[in-house]
């Protein structure tokens, strides 16, 4: 459910897949004020919500003046600019309109650091930058998982035809080296933009696990959704029943491979995919078996009443904050199930979206990409599919994992309904696993922030869990 998680940590935009940069425009910009004494890199923390954000502060001056971007490394957003940057003797401070952010800070005698404090929203962190010195490498993401070659297995970038969505699906196939007939597994991201190996905060989780399953002799399908990365399509006007379609036509071009055991291939779904895959398998008896992590049993709408409260309070979000979220949101669910037309939706919805901009002191157009998404083709079908029916009707082996930490997906509410839909399912695992958030790494609170933080992609035990459940139906 990336799409919709709360981003809380610097109140930034991003969905899973980080934000697209806009496009340059041809129009001259204006010189900028030159700001003596500040050239350089400046790192800094901020905490959120419990968890340290690494920051980086990078301030140049040229011939046209002093510009600044900030890195939230730690949420893998980078380059993010500044809208003013001023000096007024010690006393610095950095806007960033965009998100209406502002630091004021004081610079220190020997202008090696910064004390000061971050406020948005109306809420104020305190923050401090060091200026790095010259040739300091600058700080990155430590994502140890992410597989290194050499690689014991062979990999082909390839790509298939989705027939209905007259587009063609770029990915990537891992198989087992030598002859033989492999099983093999199509994975199928949550949702959001997400590429081939689902990234979030430079995590790599399907590559990860395409990696672990194809050293023990399972051959892995993975892709771009329609219109992301290498594939072509319609991302925009796509709902769960689309991605459907796609993941259909992936298992469709692996049962045209030689090197592939026709009879032996499933699915893999994570958060989303989790919805897609029994819808998938319903449609198709020959699957040989489905897993589903955090996988929903609740409808759209009541995900999202339990995912925002949780998700908002780790972030430090205080009570009355979450009511007034809470209201909100039941009044933009409303419109989506009232109206009939995305853009009566819209015009219902952009009022309200307005006027919460305000309260929260961003710009009135600051959610305008909200209107758009809850009006969207996707969002519509979402709110109120119900998962369970396809779920009853799934005969092939079920493996459905959450973690116990799980925000988005929350395992108490969730998988007590898979285990109800899978009864009459003869060969059935629905497994909590202690410790480990929506994305399976081990977590402190589960809140969002966290995400990028860890440097851990997936928890040992899930790439365990689901390669050992897989060999023993359909052997390796």
């Amino acid at each position: 459910m990336g799409k919709f998680a709360a981003l809380l940590c610097l109140a930034l935009a991003l969905t899973w897949s980080g934000s697209p940069m806009a496009q340059e425009s041809s129009v001259p910009k204006a010189a900028t004020p030159m700001v003596s004494g500040l050239d350089g890199d400046w790192a800094g923390e901020l905490q959120v919500g419990g968890r340290s954000l690494r920051l980086a502060l990078h301030i140049t001056t040229g011939p046209d003046g002093t510009k600044a971007t900030v890195d939230s490394i730690d949420q893998s957003a980078f380059a993010m600019p500044v809208s003013s940057i001023s000096r007024d003797g010690a006393k610095v401070r950095v806007e960033i309109k965009a998100i209406a952010g502002v630091y004021e800070g004081v610079l220190a005698a020997d202008g090696a650091s910064m004390s000061g404090t971050w406020t948005q929203g109306g809420n104020s962190l305190p923050l401090n930058y060091t200026r790095q010195a010259r040739g300091t490498p600058q700080a990155k993401l430590v994502r140890p998982q992410t597989p290194q070659p050499p690689f014991p297995y062979d990999e082909q970038k390839l790509s298939f035809e989705s027939p209905g969505a007259h587009a063609t699906l770029a990915g990537t196939l891992t198989v087992p080296r030598g002859p033989g007939s492999y099983p093999a597994v199509v994975l199928i991201a949550g949702s959001g933009p997400n590429d081939r190996d689902e990234t979030i905060f430079g995590h790599k989780p399907f590559w990860v696990l395409a990696d672990y399953l194809s050293r023990r002799g399972i051959a892995v399908l993975r892709y771009d959704k329609r219109g992301i990365g290498a594939s072509s399509g319609d991302y925009a006007h796509a709902s769960s029943l689309d991605f459907a379609a796609d993941a259909a036509a992936a298992v469709a071009w692996l049962r045209g491979r030689p090197e592939i055991n026709h009879a032996k291939i499933g699915l893999i779904g994570h958060s989303e995919g989790g919805i897609i895959a029994p819808i998938v398998a319903d449609r198709d008896p020959a699957i040989a078996f489905i897993v589903l992590l955090a996988g929903p049993g609740l409808n759209g709408e009541e995900i999202l009443k339990l995912q925002g409260p949780l998700v908002e309070r780790a972030a430090g979000a205080g009570p009355e904050k979450i009511a007034e979220n809470q209201a909100l949101n039941a009044r933009l669910y409303a419109i989506v199930k009232s109206a009939k037309t995305q853009a009566e939706i819209e015009a219902k919805a952009r009022p309200l979206l307005a006027e919460a901009a305000a309260k929260a002191g961003l710009p009135s157009t600051a959610l305008d990409a909200q209107a758009g998404a809850i009006s969207s083709d996707w969002f519509r079908f979402f709110l109120t599919y119900d998962p369970l029916p396809a779920l009853r009707e799934v005969r092939c082996p079920v493996l459905a994992l959450a973690g116990s930490k799980d925000l988005q997906v929350p395992a108490a509410e969730n998988l007590p309904l898979l285990r109800q839909a899978l009864a009459a399912n003869p060969d059935a695992t629905v497994e909590e696993l202690p410790g480990l958030n929506h994305l399976f790494q081990i977590a402190t609170t589960g809140g969002v922030g966290e995400y990028g933080a860890s440097e851990q992609t997936l928890a040992p035990v899930v790439l365990e869990t689901v390669t050992t459940w897989i060999e023993k139906r359909v052997g390796s």
